[in-house]
């Protein structure tokens, strides 16, 4: 939309325009500066954890075990006096790797089949689009446990797992606007002037049908967190004594009856870090949809 001119010449702001500071900077809403200090607490661990950690990840305190959050041990101690807040800085960088794998294995599965089933000879996009709505409804925790069945539990198997679980829904979305650009007039233009399908595949198809998944990705983070920890919580994850944050909740599950912060506090980072990438990915799927006021 373009500004329009009052009757002193002067333009007129665009109603839909993002508010902004008087320094420019744009005003985000409470939620997403939350949600942005929450992720940059969990990059800073994953990056450098010795930096907000107050103890070793593995020191074990046997005279100081099952101890609850106290001063010198914010979030209590497990079993064997290990530092629950320093086990949780410590396993943010596992936790969230094999998030994002999880989500890169479903990015790259998802152009594959997306873009095969859309564009691909009808005896090969066929088939495979009605694969695709066979795997969409399937459960994705049920497709996870399978491939750990097969794989066997550990951190590669555990993201492998959750991305092929969660491959279907986005290959299906590829295919729609893969489907949708290729009907475009400005496709339809390119190919009037003689340009090749792989030129207008690289320069029209591929980034009008990858577009949408920008902010997709950021949800599909938090969610792949989400869906790991439950596998390691299940026992098909990574095992203990690994700090990753499933496998502390499969560890504190048996002390749950006298040392509740051992599930309580890991599964807290577990739903902060789910709903700061959901928050902050809603924020840019609106801005890119241009809901904003």
């Amino acid at each position: 939309m373009t500004a329009s001119t009052t009757e002193f010449g002067r333009p007129q702001a665009d109603q839909k325009t993002v508010p902004r500071s008087r320094i420019g900077v744009p005003r985000l809403p409470v939620s997403i500066w939350l949600s942005g200090l929450v992720v940059l607490f969990f990059a800073i661990a994953a990056i450098d954890p010795s930096l907000l950690s107050t103890h070793s990840a593995f020191e074990t305190d046997l005279l100081n075990t099952l101890s609850p959050p106290s001063v010198g041990h914010l979030l209590g101690t497990d079993d064997i006096g290990r530092d629950l807040y320093s086990r949780i800085v410590w396993g943010t960088r596992q936790s969230l790797l094999i998030g994002l794998g999880a989500m890169a294995v479903a990015l790259f599965g998802a152009l594959v089949l997306g873009f095969t089933a859309a564009l691909g000879p009808k005896w090969i996009a066929g088939p495979l689009h009605r694969l695709l709505e066979i795997l969409l409804p399937f459960p994705i925790l049920l497709l996870a446990l399978l491939f750990v069945a097969l794989l066997g539990p550990s951190a590669t198997s555990l993201l492998i797992s959750v991305g092929i679980g969660t491959t279907a829904g986005y290959a299906r979305l590829i295919r729609a606007q893969a489907l949708k650009v290729r009907k475009s007039g400005y496709v339809e233009a390119a190919l009037a002037l003689g340009h090749s399908e792989r030129t207008i595949f690289r320069q029209h198809i591929a980034p009008n049908a990858f577009r949408p998944l920008v902010a997709l990705v950021t949800l599909g983070i938090g969610q792949s967190v989400v869906w790991a920890s439950g596998l390691s919580f299940l026992g098909l994850g990574v095992a203990p004594p690994s700090p990753e944050w499933g496998a502390l909740l499969e560890a504190g599950k048996a002390s749950i009856t006298v040392a509740w912060w051992l599930e309580i506090f890991p599964g807290i980072a577990i739903v902060l870090v789910a709903l700061s990438f959901t928050q902050i990915g809603r924020y840019v799927q609106d801005r890119s949809e241009g809901n904003l006021q």
